[in-house]
């Protein structure tokens, strides 16, 4: 009879996986398989985290790694659960109220089970990736994962009672074993749902975030303004938010005189802001492309503050995201009128992937400041954590001045034909929210240097695009860097330093290959 527990409870497992997996595509509440990864990941320190990420192939694996890894435990433990059922209520067959018997130990078994994924999962139970409140969604994910686990213990109970029951006709031995028939049968629907479970995932696979995560802008046709389409990605989830606008609102709370919520409609009716703001990712490496330029609208968040009435003693804001994305700011810098709350990129509603309906813009810090999704603004009186703080990054996370070639590529071969008329080298620069005053380049390896034209210098909170003109002498290899002073004429680092963890530094160097 165990044997028999262990299909009972391996097949309700996977009906309880085609529950939660339905629910997380219809409803947009979260899967265990994804809340256990952003309860994890915040505690693994950086340098795990990137031994991770290397020994994995990268965030997207490891996304994809951890999915399955916890759907797989899933399985593993309904299976478990279903050999225990067996054991119990074998012990007690030769019993009076047998039956009740086990039914109690399944309604134990699955408050069990609830309670501790609540528990675990407390601190990331509120993410709603159709843009619940965090309340709300905290009550919608814990009812989820109350009926999905009740739906596993109801079917493990009548696939147990249909699999050991008497067959008629005499079919059964008397020790009451199921038949080859029955479980077949058995077998063959888990393998339906097994099935289930693959389309569904599949559909979701479609709708994740592998195709675009780690999105880059950077070569030839750079422009001033980067195209929604093409701006970088970079995000933990492994399907990203999709949010109706008419359930999301945004909660301005924490230590004000006068809590606020708000509609989209309410920020869009309010005096706007537009702003050229770049946005570049603490994992971008110099002269790497995890950076783009865009025209932002929307609210300062001091305009917010001030219809609040902030309390003495704040010291920090702390965003969350639908995604239960937090992250945090001094509130010295949420009251400069260029933090932006904003609803429009470049003229139109953000898309999803940059965090529709509203993002924070923070000019001057990384990017993983600059909140997506977001919908709670706290004020608090300590130094709080924010998703990625947790694992170590930081602490400064002022955007360090940096410049790059975007032409020529490293290592390009150009005739000498072609490069005796000119070769136009080109790039962008960037420093936070100080500006750029000034790009030179050099052609013999940092001996000498020369200023670079300067194209398009429309705000101190964007990159510039810079051009140089240059005619090689002769043929040979030409070792060229490039670097930028910033508007308060302090020219960027050479030291050299990896992304981890307050971002990289260092010039960027290319080499030509000038071939007669």
């Amino acid at each position: 009879m165990l044997s028999t527990g262990l299909l009972s409870g391996a097949v309700a497992a996977t009906f309880m996986t085609l529950v939660l997996l339905l629910l997380r595509y219809l409803f947009g509440t979260a899967t265990p398989s994804e809340l256990v990864g952003d309860r994890i990941a915040p505690l693994l320190g950086v340098d795990r985290f990137l031994e991770l990420l290397n020994r994995f192939g990268g965030y997207n694996n490891l996304k994809q790694i951890g999915v399955m890894s916890v759907i797989g435990g899933q399985l593993v433990v309904g299976a478990i659960g279903g050999l225990m059922y067996a054991f119990v209520v074998e012990r007690a067959r030769a019993k009076p109220r047998a039956d009740h018997t086990g039914r109690l130990f399944v309604v134990i078994l699955v408050v069990l089970l609830w309670l501790v994924s609540v528990v675990l999962l407390w601190p990331v139970l509120g993410t709603s990736f159709v843009g619940l409140p965090p309340t709300t969604g905290t009550l919608a994910n814990a009812f989820g994962l109350l009926a999905a686990y009740a739906l596993y213990g109801l079917s493990l109970v009548l696939l147990y009672r249909a699999l050991s029951a008497p067959a008629e006709s005499g079919e059964q031995s008397p020790e009451m074993q199921p038949t080859a028939r029955r479980a077949v049968l058995v077998a063959g629907l888990g393998a339906i749902f097994a099935l289930a479970v693959g389309g569904i995932l599949s559909r979701l696979y479609k709708l994740a975030s592998f195709s675009y995560d780690g999105t880059r802008y950077k070569g030839a046709d750079v422009q001033a303004i980067t195209p929604n389409d093409r701006f970088y990605v970079v995000t933990k989830n492994v399907v990203d938010p999709d949010v109706t606008r008419s359930l999301w609102r945004l909660d301005v709370t924490g230590l004000v005189e006068r809590p606020q919520v708000y509609r989209y409609e309410d920020l869009v009716a309010m005096p706007p802001v537009t702003q050229e703001t770049t946005l570049r990712c603490i994992s971008n490496q110099v002269g790497d492309g995890l950076m783009s330029n865009a025209l932002w609208k929307g609210v300062p968040m001091k305009t917010l503050f001030e219809a609040a009435g902030m309390k003495p003693g704040a010291v920090e804001v702390r965003l969350h995201g639908v995604d239960n994305y937090t992250d945090t700011f001094a509130i010295e810098k949420a009251m400069e009128p260029t933090t932006l709350v904003v609803y429009e990129m470049n003229g139109e509603m953000i898309p999803p992937r940059h965090g529709f309906p509203v993002r924070v813009i923070v000019p001057g810090l990384f990017g993983e400041k600059n909140v997506k999704w977001v919908t709670r603004i706290e004020l608090v009186d300590h130094d709080a954590k924010g998703f990625y703080e947790q694992q170590g990054w930081g602490p400064n996370f002022v955007v360090p001045t940096t410049a790059r070639f975007d032409v020529p590529d490293d290592k390009q071969k150009i005739k000498m034909a072609t490069a005796a008329a000119g070769v136009g080298l080109k790039g962008v620069a960037h420093a936070g929210n100080r500006g750029v005053s000034k790009v030179e380049v050099s052609l013999d390896d940092g001996q000498t240097w020369s200023e670079a034209n300067i194209d398009h210098a429309q705000s101190a909170f964007a990159w510039v695009l810079w051009n140089y003109y240059w005619r090689p002498a002769q043929a040979g290899e030409y070792k060229l860097i490039v670097r930028a002073t910033d508007g308060k004429g302090e020219l960027q680092t050479e030291k050299e330093r990896g992304t981890a963890p307050e971002g990289a530094t260092g010039y960027h160097k290319v080499t030509a290959q000038i071939e007669s």
